[in-house]
């Protein structure tokens, strides 16, 4: 039975990573920090956090599996800067806690592309992020990179994945299957069965993968 460590439950791929997490047999416990209050559940643990003051000591940090789904746009962060500091900034601080606590396996929600030479802020971003938590030394990293995700539940209006998903809904089977849309859900339940069944050292899914069976342990 196992104590797993959510970062960025509220989010599109957090939040379907924290419902299967909380119905799983393998898991006894939940730990999910976040800005405002979860709804409640026997196996969760939500300490309120704020990201400019996170605490260092904190006895949560420990888990056996730690994941991060955390992430914004450049539109919600207002500025280049911004969505840096969200997407890597926080992400990097919060890996090195973890680490620093003795948590061992590290998942890690990144994108198709992340590339530290990269084209533009968003690819060249997820590219130093994957590369700075990979040298924290965890024991088991693992880098997802999805594609475009479809099913997600979001409050802003994203114009260019609206069209994305549109091209995906009508003429999905012409499109390399990198490049297909993938489902948040699929997304959430490769990343809890990867990590469960990490094993020491670097495992990259790139999005091609999370389509087929083989990504979810079977």
């Amino acid at each position: 039975m196992k104590t797993i460590l959510i970062i960025g439950a509220t989010g599109a791929v957090g939040s379907q990573l924290l419902a299967q997490a909380l119905r799983h047999h393998q898991i006894a416990r939940v730990i999910a920090p976040t800005r405002r209050p979860l709804q409640g559940h026997p196996k969760l643990v939500n300490p309120l956090i704020d990201f400019e003051a996170l605490p260092a000591e904190a006895p949560w940090w420990q888990a056996d599996i730690a994941y991060c789904t955390l992430g914004t746009t450049l539109k919600q962060a207002g500025s280049a800067q911004g969505f840096y500091r969200v997407d890597h900034d926080y992400i990097l601080h919060v890996a090195e806690l973890i680490h620093a606590a003795g948590t061992q396996t590290f998942v890690l929600n990144s994108t198709l592309g992340a590339d530290i030479n990269g084209f533009g802020l968003y690819l060249k971003t997820k590219g130093e992020t994957e590369r700075d938590v990979g040298a924290l030394g965890f024991t088991s990293l693992i880098l997802v990179r999805p594609s475009l995700l479809a099913g997600a539940h979001r409050s802003d209006k994203r114009t260019g994945e609206a069209i994305g998903l549109w091209l995906n809904r009508y003429v999905g089977h012409w499109i390399p299957i990198k490049w297909r849309a993938i489902a948040v859900d699929k997304v959430a339940e490769t990343m809890l069965s990867a990590g469960l069944a990490a094993t020491p050292g670097l495992r990259v899914i790139e999005s091609a993968e999370l389509h087929t069976a083989d990504a979810q342990g079977n």
